[in-house]
């Protein structure tokens, strides 16, 4: 069953920028309600101001969605949410052996255990039939983003298990994007950006990267589709096959 986002609460956390602005973006054109978390009021206000000029249906908060008592605080204050959609932890580069083992549990930590934390308080806070999507990753591989894979398992298997916890009265379902130029990797120059999406648009069967519309869109369809629940949806190109 497809159900319409008109007039639905939708909150994303991870909204200002990215795929998450660029979902806050789709979902407002499809009528819903939109709240969006940022880290600083300074993007927060900007992507409300983006998003809906006349503030209309957009509204937004500034906190760290990794500190459970802010986000407690936010969440026991808000009305509850039909869809909660996560764009929570970052990028890794290198292997397992150039890599610190500091900087690989960071890595874990900032992927798997700050979505399981977000997912067991929010979980709360979902109106019947509501739904959460994660974010996880595709086209990586163990030995140049090793943190960042044992991530992304994580996540997947975290969907696998709270579907069935959450059953049959919420869903939660995650999307998977492989390597895509957004914000995320503002540390590379146009140049670098460019040079890489060539680069590995050369192993994408599609032979291009996706846009980050088209990556967003998939958490539209999610939130839509009724009857899908602890799936993985990767938006990758087929970059695995």
């Amino acid at each position: 069953m497809k159900m319409t986002l008109s007039g639905k609460r939708i909150l994303i956390v991870g909204g200002t920028s990215g795929f998450g602005f660029e979902a806050a973006r789709q979902a407002v054109a499809a009528g819903a309600q939109v709240h969006v978390i940022g880290h600083t009021p300074e993007h927060v206000a900007t992507a409300v101001r983006t998003l809906a000029p006349a503030g209309q249906r957009v509204t937004g908060t500034a906190l760290d969605a990794q500190d459970a008592d802010e986000l407690t605080q936010f969440l026991e204050n808000q009305p509850n949410f039909d869809h909660v959609l996560s764009f929570l932890g970052g990028a890794m580069g290198g292997g397992f052996l150039d890599n610190s083992v500091a900087a690989i549990r960071q890595a874990v930590e900032d992927k798997f255990f700050a979505n399981l934390q977000l997912v067991k308080l929010a979980a709360k806070h979902l109106n019947p039939g509501g739904s959460l999507i994660l974010t996880s990753g595709a086209g990586g591989h163990p030995y140049d983003a090793s943190g960042a894979i044992i991530g992304n398992q994580a996540i997947n298997t975290l969907v696998a298990g709270v579907a069935v916890e959450l059953a049959p009265d919420c869903r939660i379902n995650a999307v998977a994007p492989t390597w895509t130029p957004t914000g995320l990797w503002r540390q590379m120059t146009p140049d670098q950006r460019a040079a890489q999406a060539q680069a590995f648009s050369q192993n994408v069967p599609l032979k291009r990267v996706a846009t980050v519309a088209e990556v967003a869109s998939a958490y539209l369809y999610l939130m839509q589709n009724g009857f899908v629940t602890g799936q993985v949806l990767p938006v990758d190109g087929g970059v695995d096959l």
